[in-house]
């Protein structure tokens, strides 16, 4: 009969010491902006102070047409009075080094480095524990045997108070990492600025593009892992990266240079004083790269140059170019390092000379030669030198060894006479003709360091349980070796380069916090899917009942029997390698004591069986087969020479002899250094461990401002009839957005899913609002002439449902009929604003070609403003009173006519309910995956016992499992496709 399978707990870590300011969520924007407005104007922003400063409209002495270059600073100098008195005193003066420099960078070293620090909104707080627990409470055998899972989400911020909970960046909440999408450079500003942390950041993982082409790094859909450079369907359609290709490499190398300085600059101030950054980069830039960290986190705190093989090599005119490079700098000297090491295996790697085996017996054989018995028994040993090329006093001296005097060669002994003769004690002394050598066996120290060349990983993804699912995906065994070197359990981790979610993967894994950044929606969609449904071994808190047991078993150390709370910082409990050396052994004076009690057992046997034998054996000479020595002795068998007595004494004496060795070696072991394998802590296989909880946040949107009634009729003119609109500061395009809209807004018109449904605007005029831009008049399918309301979203960035409601007032105060609201990515809750009153409000998306605009014809054929839908979703009610949620589509609406139209399941990647929506924050309680991925596959092998394969079976399908009633009396449904976009639906239930 098949045994029945054990049930696993499900558990997670969680970091409850820490904690981190109360940021708002998106649903209270408005509020956080209306205490913004009550401080007054006040400035969010992060100041750096240049490393090497110049004054405005200086200039350094080089031949600029060959930058990017390398140059040296002070080659020519006036020195002080003082430091003509250095130079004669000590015969050197500092005179200044080398430093890269490019264009454009004296100008911005006129200045500090000022980065905007805009607030961070959270979209969705999520804990994938919840997810599973819900699961096991759908299965039948759950169902029947489990009470009720406490709600995860009860407590998720930490903050009773619900005064408290609105007063943005004044409390502390529970600790959550977290996914922010948006710039690095102005959300590492925001966590700097707003959230104090500054020097609380302990690793950085920076994984900037290697090289400076345009697309070579973006991937615009979770369905596609590959990327071409210049295919026109890879051309990212996401507003923020293709600001970052704006801004940041448009002028070559100059421009990638700007930008890695800028964020490293930030970074640095990030960072703990004992703080590491790994930038991993190919070897297209390495040199330069390295030259910039020189500068910006200074060469003294230069760490190493760690090399790894790519998956695949690149080809090249000279050789295949195999490797690529992680460059390790420190914010101080006070570097935090956990050395890491590889375990030994007999003839690899740093083992190749463990060729004999030494047998419990003492006798030495080859390992070719050797027996089963000798190779399951014997220690593989190698030998090394007894002298070191210094030497003391007491280090010069002969030493005696089996009755013959030994003198260091060269040098002195690597230890005293004393220590000598504990080692000979020790049985690890080995004599060679006129030579001493050291016996070091394989398992002294069955480790090896760990170098700056990681020949034993890939930066390919190997993984059937984590596999590749972006362009860009770096393997995560690269990864970890960082975070478990620099970092320890509990200490923060952030990556401003996202992309799969590798760091985030990593750091959840190993136990630490984390906070990940990208601009691509694409990159954090797959990245939360990917932490959602991830699977980790379940390690033992070194601060905890089982993990205080598992310590004492290994280290034979009985601890003080404390109290345990699980505190994460306390670590794990770590196999170790002992740590064997020469020098220990000599320091080891119980070795004397045990040799003495030995001896007194020994020596009285040795004598009796030289009086049995007729011999004189020295303890060394004493043959292990009497046999063998008779035959070797007389040259014939004499075995009845040898009495009963004497065997009985021969084997007594070995047997003490072995024994004393055991308790030797014991006692060595025992008092031995040892390593911690950081990378190796024990893991409780009862449990299975999913990622904690975490929240999705996002940069605030910079509001397009209207342009002033007071400029309107020159504004006129030099548009032709179109008005110009200006920026914030924040988003300084170079060419003026809000004509360039209207414009196309004037030809294209908006569209839906067919072009006939075009709404085609008869004129278009400025309008000087707050909000609205322009005035636009088209004819419905009832030639009625209808008057619209123009809302420009921001260039780079999200429309947020305050902005549109502000506009929304602000059209109908004017007689408006209809609002159209047009920008790139619309908020998640702006979603199932479709009316303000007798207001119609239309969400159009622009097309991402209009940041191109500059560069295409305006030929009014492209649809460039496509009418954004909201989704169609059913509630289902259940015999039980319960509720279910049935995802059609998402509806398009067509102004023209009035219809709705549901567009079918197969553009939606995931999508999310809370089911207990509070109109405060979106908890995702539920999650339903429709790609064609199987995201928790691994999950599902682990939790065989668990889970039924039905319930499993539930995550992917378009209707949701029953739930109960909210208490709240609303549900919000997020639905995601697969280009990253989100919207977002509150029903009334």
């Amino acid at each position: 009969m098949a045994k029945t399978p054990r049930e696993k707990d499900v558990s997670t870590l969680t970091h409850d010491q820490a904690v981190r300011l109360n940021n708002p969520t998106a649903e209270m924007a408005s509020l956080y902006e209306q205490q913004e407005e009550m401080l007054g104007d006040v400035a969010h922003e992060m100041r750096v102070p240049r490393d090497r400063p110049l004054a405005e409209g200086e200039l350094r002495d080089r031949d600029m047409d060959r930058d990017p270059q390398i140059i040296w600073n002070g080659a020519k100098i006036k020195i002080s009075q003082a430091q003509m008195r250095q130079l004669a005193e000590t015969g050197e003066i500092e005179i200044g080094d080398a430093q890269l420099v490019w264009r454009g960078k004296d100008r911005q070293d006129w200045s500090d480095l000022v980065v905007n620090a805009p607030p961070l909104y959270i979209q969705e707080k999520v804990h994938p524990k919840a997810i599973i627990d819900d699961l096991k409470r759908k299965t039948t055998k759950a169902r029947e045997t489990t009470d009720e899972a406490p709600d995860l989400f009860a407590d998720f911020n930490g903050i009773a108070d619900p005064e408290a909970r609105a007063e943005f960046y004044q409390h502390t909440k529970h600790w959550q990492n977290r996914f922010i999408l948006g710039d690095s450079l102005q959300v590492m500003a925001s966590l700097a600025e707003r959230e104090e942390m500054r020097g609380k950041v302990q690793c950085i993982y920076f994984d900037p593009p290697y090289g400076i082409k345009f697309n070579s790094n973006w991937q615009v859909s979770t369905r596609e892992t590959t990327v071409k450079d210049g295919k026109k369907a890879d051309v990212s359609r996401e507003p923020e990266q293709v600001k970052a290709f704006r801004d940041t490499w448009k002028d070559g190398i100059h421009s990638y240079l700007t930008y890695l300085r800028d964020r490293l600059m930030v970074a640095r101030e990030l960072l703990t004083n004992s703080g590491s950054i790994f930038v991993q980069i190919g070897d297209e830039n390495v040199h330069r790269v390295r030259a910039l960290m020189d500068e910006v986190f200074g060469e003294e705190n230069f760490v190493s140059l760690i090399s790894y093989p790519t998956s695949v090599g690149l080809g090249s005119s000279g050789l295949d170019n195999v490797n690529n490079y992680l460059i390790w700098y420190g914010k101080s000297n006070a570097t935090k390092v956990r050395s890491l090491y590889r375990v030994l295996e007999l003839g690899g790697e740093g083992a190749t000379r463990y060729s004999k085996i030494y047998g419990e017996d003492g006798v030495i054989i080859n390992a070719s030669e050797a027996s089963e018995n000798d190779l399951a028994n014997g220690k593989y040993f190698t030998d090394q030198g007894m002298t070191s090329r210094s030497g003391s006093e007491t280090t010069l001296k002969p030493f005696f060894f089996r009755s013959r005097e030994f003198k260091p060669i060269s040098g002195g002994w690597r230890t005293s006479l004393k220590g000598l003769e504990r080692v000979a004690k020790a049985d690890r002394v080995l004599q060679t003709s006129a030579k001493l050598r050291f016996r070091k066996n394989f398992d002294d120290f069955g480790v090896l360091a760990l170098t700056n060349n990681w020949t034993d990983v890939s930066g390919g993804i190997q993984s059937r349980a984590d596999p590749k699912v972006y362009v860009v995906q770096t393997s995560t065994n690269v990864i970890e070796r960082c975070v478990v070197m620099a970092t320890d359990p509990g200490d923060l981790v952030l990556d401003p380069t996202c992309g799969s979610g590798s760091t985030a993967y990593v750091a959840e894994q190993w136990g630490r916090r984390w906070i990940t950044i990208d601009t691509s929606r694409v990159a954090l969609a797959l990245a939360r899917t990917r932490l959602m449904s991830a699977r980790y071994a379940y390690y033992l808190l070194a601060d905890s009942r089982e993990g205080r047991d598992k310590e004492q078993d290994v280290s034979g150390k009985i601890l003080a029997d404390t109290a345990v709370t699980g505190d994460i910082r306390q670590g794990f409990v770590y196999e170790r390698a002992p740590h064997i050396t020469l020098k220990s052994i000599a320091n080891n004076a119980e070795i004397d004591v045990i040799w003495e009690k030995w001896q007194e057992v020994l020596e009285p046997l040795r004598r009796q069986l030289n009086e049995a034998l007729g011999a004189t054996f020295e303890e060394w000479e004493i043959p292990r087969d009497l046999d063998e020595w008779l035959d070797s002795k007389d040259g014939q068998a004499k075995v009845h020479l040898v009495s009963e007595k004497a065997r009985h004494l021969h084997a007594d004496w070995w047997e003490g002899r072995i024994a004393r060795q055991t308790e030797i070696d014991a006692s060595i072991a025992r008092s031995a250094d040892v390593e911690l394998l950081y990378d190796r802590p024990y893991e409780d296989k009862s449990k299975v461990r999913v990622a904690g909880p975490f929240t999705v946040e996002s940069l605030s949107p910079h509001r397009v401002i209207a342009a002033r009634e007071d400029t309107l009729g020159e504004e006129l003119a030099a548009a032709g009839a179109i008005t110009s609109r200006t920026s914030t500061p924040a988003n300084m395009p170079e060419a003026d957005f809000g004509e360039m809209v209207l414009t196309h807004l004037r030809s294209a018109g908006v569209h839906q899913q067919e072009k006939r449904d075009t709404i085609h605007f008869s004129s278009i005029d400025p309008w000087p609002g707050n909000y609205i831009a322009a005035e636009a008049r088209y004819t419905d399918g009832g030639s009625v002439e209808k008057r619209s309301a123009i809302l420009i979203g921001p260039e780079f960035g999200t429309l947020t449902r305050s902005q549109i409601t502000a506009a929304a007032r602000e059209a109908s105060d004017s007689r408006f009929d209809v609002l159209i609201a047009c920008a790139f990515n619309f908020d998640a809750q702006a979603t199932d604003l479709n009316r303000l009153g007798p207001l119609a409000i239309l969400k159009a998306r622009m097309n991402p070609d209009l940041h191109m605009a500059e560069d295409l014809k305006n030929t009014g054929k492209g649809n460039l403003f496509v009418v954004f839908g909201e989704p169609d979703v059913e509630l289902i009610d259940t015999p039980n009173g319960e509720i279910k949620v049935k995802v059609h589509g998402v509806d398009i609406f067509d102004p023209s006519t009035g219809e709705i139209r549901s567009d079918d399941v197969k553009g939606i990647a995931a999508w999310f309910i809370d089911t207990d929506y509070d109109e405060e924050s979106f908890f995702v309680r539920h999650a339903y995956f429709l790609g064609a991925n199987d995201p928790y596959k691994s999950l599902k092998t682990a939790l065989k016992a668990e889970i039924d394969p039905d319930a499993w079976e539930t995550l992917y399908s378009d209707t949701s499992r029953p739930f109960a009633r909210p208490s709240t009396g609303r549900i919000a449904v997020k639905v995601i496709n697969h280009f990253g976009d989100e919207v977002l639906k509150v029903f009334g239930v």
